[in-house]
């Protein structure tokens, strides 16, 4: 054999092997292109995103702003609340203990009378005629809280106009 028809022979096979390297290379770019495509569309999606994502940070702060004075007048008027609130608590807590006086010392001056009405009540037979002399201590009782609560009642009318002067200048 010839020396030439061996390199014609190893010239043709490394043609085919160009060939099907030159084809195959050909539909790779081929497939980048279209993926440049795809990318260059996604580039411009996303483009758009970051502008509208851009033009709403504005109105996302704004709405925050508007959230926040919202929230922080409803805190101003729950702490003034809760002020007026302890106010009233302290003062109902004077009242009940000055009620709580009256009464007691009410109850002390009666019972050396309750001894007394005990002594003079006429007592009849039967469960209703020893009912008779408690019946009228715990009445002569409440008699006495009743007139030391009408003392402690303009004093708290008077305490009960202060917080109400007080609440309408808070509005």
């Amino acid at each position: 054999m010839d020396w030439k028809i061996l390199l014609d022979l190893l010239v043709s096979i490394l043609l085919v092997a160009t060939i099907g390297y030159a084809v195959m290379l050909n539909q790779r770019l081929t497939q980048l292109r279209k993926n440049r495509d795809d990318l260059a569309k996604i580039i411009v999606s996303f483009n758009e995103a970051t502008v509208r994502a851009e033009s709403s940070i504005p109105k996302l702060r704004k709405a925050a702003e508007d959230a926040g004075q919202s929230l922080q007048e409803r805190v101003e008027k729950a702490q003034s609340l809760r002020d007026d609130l302890a106010f009233m608590i302290e003062r109902a807590d004077t009242m009940a203990n000055r009620l709580e006086n009256a009464v007691r010392s009410a109850r002390t001056e009666v019972r050396p009378g309750a001894a007394g009405a005990k002594e003079a009540a006429p007592r009849v037979g039967g469960p209703s005629g020893s009912e008779r002399p408690a019946q009228a201590s715990r009445a002569a009782t409440v008699a006495a809280a009743a007139a030391a609560s009408e003392v402690d009642v303009d004093e708290r009318s008077e305490a009960e106009r202060e917080l109400l002067r007080a609440l309408q200048s808070m509005r």
